[in-house]
């Protein structure tokens, strides 16, 4: 049989270190705005390309 007092270790993470709960960021974006700029970029280089006449 087994002994009465066995000591139970608690359950590891296996490494893994979970960082985003401590940090928090200055900046904090909405997707919708990364989309607009995404979106905006897209705009910039079209004219550019077809302005430019380069390519």
């Amino acid at each position: 049989m087994g002994r009465k007092d066995k000591i139970n270790m608690p359950a590891s993470t296996a490494g893994i270190t979970r960082y985003f709960d401590d940090y928090k960021s200055r900046f904090e974006f909405k997707p919708q705005h990364i989309i607009i700029l995404v979106i905006v970029v897209i705009l910039i280089e079209v004219f550019l390309h077809v302005k430019g006449g380069f390519f």
